[in-house]
């Protein structure tokens, strides 16, 4: 694949790129405090802002790369500061520079001690986040992805809960040892080739034996980063200790790196490999996705129920994607869009709830919502759209999943079918306690109802919700084609 000629006028996507990053040096000149805290809304919700001129130049007729940006960088090594996006990355870098602003608002009264240092961590975040889903050359790629694991380690580290250095340790292990494979298979494909360039690399007359350790080291890596089934037990611990944006920007958008990965490398570098491993890795996404649900049917944690739930959902994902028919590979990866928008209001949910109760326990939760009926209406909406209620934006992404699981094998279908009741189980469950309880329970009358900001913070999710569930075909339309000539390369490389 051809990489086009770089577009003329404004560099869109080094604006993106870098201005978190100089909102960051600017933040570290004001005091702490109030300042800090409005200059981070006042410049990512610009920047969200800016994100969406991406939207009225984009050509969704077409699988090339768009806004392409191409500069000599270290020629004696064959890099370039090589940019672009296909219509699969313009959703992911619009869920990311729309969804930090959220998290900003979310960490306003939470997040009391070393603000400007908070702040400045979830900017240079957007930074590296923003560089993953717009990188088109393979070192420029590794380094946007090691780029967001010290920040986000830090966020764990310092401001999460008792068990936080644990957790955050844990975190930058697993997500380092995935690392190391991909550097390898990054120099693997160099030496083979001899660019680091991504598009060059895909469709390449690969020989089998090659494809499949290549595919080893990547589905290895990504497969950390989703967290797929036996890889995932550093998520529920990463989760659980995070501050609310930090559990936020992992589910709604760092867990996204993993299955673009698969999506924009495994599928189109290595598809013979993916042809062979396919079946292994949609058997793997059924036990993620049953697993998953029963561990949060199993948990009176908030926080531990929404995380494992991860597990489940981004199981799905994998599913639809590495079924390899239209169908299903859209539909995973409209999931990847929904689990960013569901799960990242829910975990917003929960915090809102620890910031009155200082517990995220289920039973001394118990039927608060009779004393908080607005914020019982955003969890009930959040809830019916993380069991894929029809008419929310779940439904549209899991029924696809399943229509193509249904294409791939009966057998396949059939035994993803009991996630989705397992997914209705736990989700009526905090549903149930949290809005009604029992006959017993805590007292709550002095907790006070969400106020204006919680309101227009947790407003946009359910708008998402409700539009992606309605009228899911403009975003569908904008990744189609991207998806289908992936599985174009994958047609031609079948003997």
């Amino acid at each position: 694949m051809n990489l086009p000629e770089p577009s003329a006028g404004l560099p869109i996507l080094s604006i993106l790129i870098f201005a978190p990053l100089v909102a960051a040096a600017v933040a570290l000149l004001l005091p702490a405090g109030r300042a800090v805290r409005w200059w981070a809304l006042l410049a990512t919700s610009a920047i969200g802002l800016f994100s969406l001129s991406l939207l009225f130049g984009f050509d969704a007729s077409t699988a090339e790369f768009q806004y392409v940006e191409q500069r000599a960088w270290i020629p004696l090594l064959g890099m370039e500061y090589a940019l672009g996006i296909d219509g699969i990355s313009l959703l992911l870098v619009l869920l990311t520079t729309l969804i930090t602003p959220f998290c900003v608002l979310a960490s306003w009264t939470a997040v009391t001690l070393r603000t400007r240092e908070f702040m400045v961590c979830m900017l240079i975040m957007q930074t590296a986040m923003t560089g993953v889903f717009t990188a088109l050359d393979f070192v420029l790629f590794f380094i946007f992805w090691e780029s967001m694991l010290i920040p986000m380690s830090i966020l764990i580290g310092v401001w999460g809960g008792s068990g936080r250095v644990y957790a955050a340790i844990k975190f930058f292990i697993y997500t380092m040892a995935g690392s190391v494979l991909l550097i390898v298979a990054i120099i693997a494909l160099r030496l083979e080739t001899g660019t680091f360039s991504i598009p060059a690399l895909m469709d390449q007359p690969y020989d089998l034996g090659f494809q499949l350790w290549i595919f080893g080291a990547f589905f290895i890596s990504f497969a950390i980063k989703v967290p797929m089934f036996p890889f995932h037990t550093w998520l529920p611990h990463a989760h659980v200790q995070a501050p609310t944006a930090g559990s936020v920007l992992l589910a709604s958008i760092l867990l996204k790196m993993g299955t673009y990965g698969f999506l924009r490398f495994c599928l189109p570098i290595t598809p013979l490999a993916t042809l062979e491993l396919a079946p292994f890795v949609l058997w793997l996404s059924i036990i993620a996705i049953i697993y998953g649900g029963l561990a949060a049917l199993a948990q009176s944690d908030l926080k531990k129920i929404v995380a494992y739930s991860s597990v489940g959902h981004m199981g799905f994902a994998t599913l639809g994607i590495f079924s390899l028919v239209q169908n299903g590979t859209v539909g995973g990866a409209l999931v990847m869009i929904n689990h960013g928008v569901t799960t990242g209001a829910l975990f917003i949910a929960v915090g809102i709830l620890y910031e009155r109760l200082h517990t995220r326990d289920l039973s001394k939760s118990a039927g608060v919502g009779k004393h908080m009926p607005v914020f019982a209406f955003f969890l009930g909406m959040f809830c019916l759209s993380s069991l894929a209620f029809p008419g929310t934006n779940s439904f549209i992404g899991e029924f696809l999943v399943l229509g193509g699981a249904f294409e791939v094998s009966l057998a396949l279908a059939v035994a993803a079918v009991p996630g989705v009741v397992i997914a209705a189980a736990y989700n009526l469950r905090i549903l149930q306690r949290v809005a009604y309880g029992g006959t017993n329970n805590p007292d709550h009358s002095a907790v006070a109802d969400i106020g204006l900001r919680e309101i227009c913070l947790l407003t946009p999710f359910l708008v998402f919700i409700l539009w992606i569930g309605l009228q899911p075909a403009p975003f569908i339309g904008i990744m189609e084609a991207s998806i289908e000539n992936i599985l174009e390369i994958i047609s031609r490389a079948q003997p």
